[in-house]
C-alpha cells in the first residue's frame, strides 16, 4: 500500500513539475515587465516546493533510504519546503499587486516591508534546526508537528489573503469586462491551492496540493498570453479588437429599452507634443489619458470598457440611462487629466477633446463611432484642439 501510494504522489509531483518548467520556459523573455520577473520567481519557488515535497515523501515512505543520513536530510528538505512555501507566496502577491499597480508596489517603503513575513518565516526556520518549534525528526528517524507548527502555515498564508482581499475589492469596484475576468482568474489562484495546502494540512496524505498549483499556474499563464492579445502595450487598456468584441457581446445580451453609450476620446494637439518633447513625452501623454480615463470610469455601475482605439485617440463604451450621465463623466474624466498633468508634472498643455453617441443596438459599430467622432471634432473645432 506504501509503495502504490508513493508511486501515486510522485506521479502527480512529477508532471506538476514538468507542467510548471514548460510554463518557465515560455514565460522566460517573454515580457521584461517587473510583474513577469515576479511570476517567475513565483514559479521557480513552485519549482523547489515540488522538489522537495516529492523526495521528502518518498524517503518518508521508504522507497528512497539514506541511512543514517536520514534523519538530517528530512529536517533540510522541510526547511527548504517551507521557505519555498513562503517565498512562492510572496513573489505571486507581488505579481498580483504590480499587475494592479497597487500602493504596495507604488510605495518604495510598503515594497520592501511586504518581505517581513518572509524574513519571519526565514529566522523561525532557522531557530527550529535547534529547537523543533516548528518540527522535528525524533531519535527513531521519524517526522513530527512541533508546537508552533501552524506558523509554516500562517506567516505564507498572510500574502494569499492579502492577494485574495485586494482582488475581491477591485472586482466588486470594476465595471470593465475583461477586467473582471483577469480578477476571477486572480481569485481562483489563492482558493484553489490555498484551499487544496489547507486540505493537505489536514489530511498530510492527500497528494492533491503540488498538482492544483500546476493547473491554477497554467490558468494564469494563460490568462496573461490572452492579455498580451487583447490589451494595449503601452497603456494596459483594452486595444481595438476587445472593444469591438465587447460592442458584439453588448449587441447580442442586451436587455429592450437599454441604451449604449461611446466616449471618442482625442488628445489636442498631440502631434505638436511629440513634435516638441519627443517620443518618450509623447508616450507619457497617452499614459496620463489612460489612467484619467482608469479613474474618471471608476464609478461606473454598469457593464462598461474603455480601450486604445488607436494613436491618441481613445473610447469608453458603457451602458447609461441619459446624455447627461454622459456629459457628467465627460467633466470628470477631464478633471482627473488635469489633476494628473499637475501630479506629474508634465512641461506642455495636454487636454482632450470628447465626443458621445449612442444606440440601441440598431447601429453597426462603424456608424457608431462615426457619430461619436463627429460630436467630438466639433469639440475640437470650437476649442481650437487641432
Amino acid at each position: 500500500m506504501q509503495a502504490e501510494y508513493s508511486i501515486l504522489y510522485t506521479e502527480i509531483n512529477i508532471f506538476s513539475f514538468l507542467l510548471m518548467a514548460v510554463i518557465l520556459s515560455k514565460n522566460m523573455g517573454l515580457s521584461k515587465m517587473v510583474a513577469q520577473r515576479h511570476f517567475s520567481m513565483a514559479i521557480v519557488s513552485e519549482m523547489i516546493f515540488v522538489l522537495t515535497d516529492t523526495v521528502f515523501v518518498l524517503i518518508n515512505e521508504g522507497s528512497i533510504s539514506l541511512g543514517s543520513y536520514t534523519p538530517s536530510a528530512r529536517m533540510i528538505l522541510r526547511t527548504v519546503y517551507y521557505f519555498a512555501t513562503v517565498l512562492m507566496c510572496y513573489y505571486w502577491f507581488m505579481y498580483f499587486e504590480y499587475m494592479s499597480e497597487s500602493i504596495f508596489v507604488k510605495t518604495k517603503f510598503l515594497s520592501k516591508f511586504s518581505a517581513v513575513f518572509v524574513w519571519a518565516l526565514s529566522v523561525l526556520l532557522i531557530i527550529n534546526l535547534f529547537t523543533g518549534m516548528l518540527f522535528y525528526v525524533d531519535g527513531s528517524g521519524d517526522y513530527h508537528r512541533g508546537s508552533y507548527y501552524i506558523l509554516t502555515y500562517a506567516l505564507s498564508y498572510v500574502y494569499v489573503v492579502l492577494a485574495f482581499v485586494h482582488a475581491l475589492f477591485r472586482l466588486i469596484r470594476t465595471n470593465d469586462v475583461n477586467e473582471k475576468k483577469t480578477l476571477e482568474v486572480i481569485l481562483l489562484f489563492p482558493i484553489a491551492p490555498g484551499g487544496a495546502g489547507l486540505l493537505q494540512f489536514i489530511y498530510p496524505r492527500l497528494p492533491i496540493a503540488c498538482g492544483v498549483l500546476a493547473i491554477t499556474t497554467a490558468l494564469l499563464y494563460l490568462n496573461w498570453i490572452d492579455q498580451l492579445i487583447s490589451l494595449d502595450p503601452l497603456t494596459g487598456l483594452n486595444n481595438r479588437k476587445q472593444m469591438k468584441h465587447f460592442y458584439q457581446s453588448w449587441t447580442k445580451s442586451h436587455s429592450d429599452g437599454s441604451l449604449l453609450y461611446l466616449l471618442m476620446i482625442d488628445a489636442n494637439k498631440f502631434k505638436t507634443i511629440n513634435d516638441t518633447y519627443g517620443h518618450v513625452e509623447g508616450d507619457r501623454a497617452l499614459k496620463n489619458i489612460a489612467e484619467a480615463l482608469r479613474l474618471g470610469c471608476r464609478d461606473l455601475t454598469k457593464r462598461a470598457t474603455i480601450s486604445r482605439y488607436g494613436g491618441d485617440e481613445f473610447s469608453v463604451m458603457f451602458e447609461a440611462s441619459s446624455r447627461e450621465e454622459c456629459e457628467k463623466l465627460k467633466a470628470g474624466i477631464k478633471e482627473k487629466l488635469s489633476m494628473i498633468n499637475k501630479e506629474t508634472e508634465v512641461p506642455f498643455n495636454l487636454t482632450v477633446s470628447i465626443g458621445i453617441a449612442s444606440t440601441s443596438g440598431n447601429l453597426t459599430l462603424k456608424q457608431l463611432i462615426g457619430d461619436a467622432d463627429e460630436d467630438m471634432y466639433d469639440e475640437k473645432k470650437n476649442a481650437g484642439g487641432r
